[in-house]
């Protein structure tokens, strides 16, 4: 049974219509990271352990982050190549639109008749059996290409919507690699940096049970009339709470507290020295020395507003939580113990 032309015009005419609301094929997004991102898949640079230190994670952000930003040209590149299809199909498209004008005319010249009237125009059988099979053949041709043309664009538009979807996911993606590589930085910074560490410090710490507080939640100052349990002098309330919070944590080596004598805080029992070692004092001169004193002075600078702690001292370098780090240069150079000292 023949099509009429009328009835293939419209068909012509249909994915025309539908590419008008197809557009031109967005511009690929960039590859470099914009605004906004959340937790990377382990897989894009490998998870570290429980016991990782702050440059394993460093190392791990950094992985993920460049793997992350390599997904995202891969799909760009990818969305151009699909966009270079649009342009084939749509080209495809237009060049049909010759012979759909070419089906109009012929519709046009025969007075909107119809496939019967045109057909009954016959000069004799021969004539009418010609443009019968004349008309089956393009109705049949135009149809089939029609129907490729349209199974064509629908595919592009599915792959470019899916495409534009994994743009956007990778984009997110780099988004949170970024953000987790800021956040490792950040963290660092908050224990001395590399030059103090050399990334050699746990990347998390216990957290510690808060000291008590006063009714404006702050920390309000306390007598030394607590038995020092290091030293045999006294201390605070709060500073034997940050003494048991601490070893607690596993930082169980030799410690000392009060001390007489001097303008600083160890006298009025606000103060302890964490050695590095099980008896006395000694300079760090091995990696274990040092890691435990990193480890040791990166739990108390974190757990610092939930101590009541005032500053800090390790290697050269004094903390305060207002301030952050800075060069210190008093009478020890503290590379044999970490100074902490409380509100």
């Amino acid at each position: 049974m023949t099509v009429r032309p009328r009835r293939w015009l419209t068909l012509a005419l249909a994915p025309i219509v539908a590419l008008s609301f197809l557009g031109a094929p967005a511009s690929p997004a960039s590859a470099e990271p914009g605004e906004g991102t959340s937790a990377a898949p382990d897989e894009a640079g490998g998870s570290v352990g429980e016991n990782a230190t702050l440059d394993d994670v460093l190392e791990s952000s950094n992985r993920r982050f460049v793997a992350a930003k390599a997904a995202v040209t891969k799909s760009t590149s990818a969305q151009k190549k699909l966009a270079a299809e649009i342009r084939i199909a749509e080209g495809r498209r237009r060049a049909l639109v010759p012979e759909v004008n070419a089906i109009a005319a012929q519709q046009y010249r025969t007075g909107h008749l119809g496939t019967a009237s045109f057909l009954l125009g016959s000069q004799g059988s021969a004539d009418f059996l010609d443009k019968a099979v004349s008309l089956e053949e393009i109705n049949s041709l135009q149809d089939r290409k029609l129907a490729e043309l349209n199974k064509a664009i629908t595919a592009v538009n599915s792959k470019k919507a899916a495409l534009d979807a994994e743009v956007k996911k990778q984009q997110n993606n780099l988004l949170v690699m970024k953000k987790q590589k800021e956040a490792a930085n950040k963290a660092l910074a908050l224990v001395g940096g590399e030059s103090l560490t050399h990334g050699v410090v746990l990347a998390k710490s216990p957290v510690a049970a808060p000291a008590p507080r006063d009714s404006n939640g702050g920390f309000p100052g306390l007598p030394c009339n607590v038995d020092d349990p290091t030293t045999g002098g006294c201390i605070t309330a709060r500073t034997l709470h940050m003494l048991k919070e601490t070893k607690k944590a596993g930082f169980d080596r030799f410690v000392g507290c009060h001390r007489n004598g001097g303008p600083f805080e160890h006298p009025k029992g606000r103060a302890c020295d964490w050695s590095l070692q099980d008896r006395g004092f000694a300079v760090a001169h091995n990696a274990d020395m040092r890691t435990y004193g990193n480890n040791l002075m990166a739990f108390l600078v974190r757990n610092a507003d939930r101590l009541g702690i005032y500053y800090v001292i390790w290697y050269e370098q004094i903390w305060f939580p207002t301030r952050g780090w800075s060069s210190y240069s008093g009478p020890s150079a503290h590379t044999d113990h970490v100074h902490v000292s409380m509100l």
